[in-house]
């Protein structure tokens, strides 16, 4: 959901010059079938290593059921030219995400 909500505002990102990249733990194959399968104008980059992951806070514990393991937590920044975070989201509502990322830009 949170994928299709960037690429169904894809030209509104556009407009404003703002490149948005995705990444996860999955392989460059799979990767490559859930861009094409979804339609994705944006890359999803592959972080099989979870380095690039937990240096951003993306990856590590988490529960389901009362059971505690490793995984992807949905986190977004906003990041500018020089490379500075200039918010963060850390925990996504995935079917407005996209639009509440574009109301951080314009304001």
């Amino acid at each position: 959901m949170e994928g299709k909500g960037f690429r169904d505002e894809f030209p509104a990102f556009e407009k404003r010059n703002i490149a948005i990249i995705g990444m996860s733990a999955d392989s460059p194959a799979r990767q490559r079938k859930f861009v094409e399968k979804n339609g994705f104008q944006f890359p999803l980059l592959c972080d099989e290593t979870h380095e690039t992951l937990k240096a951003y806070h993306a990856w590590g514990p988490k529960k389901l059921y009362g059971r505690e393991y490793e995984g992807i937590r949905r986190i977004s920044y906003l990041i500018d030219e020089e490379g500075t975070i200039i918010k963060s989201w850390p925990k996504v509502k995935t079917k407005t995400h996209a639009e509440e990322v574009l109301n951080a830009v314009d304001s």
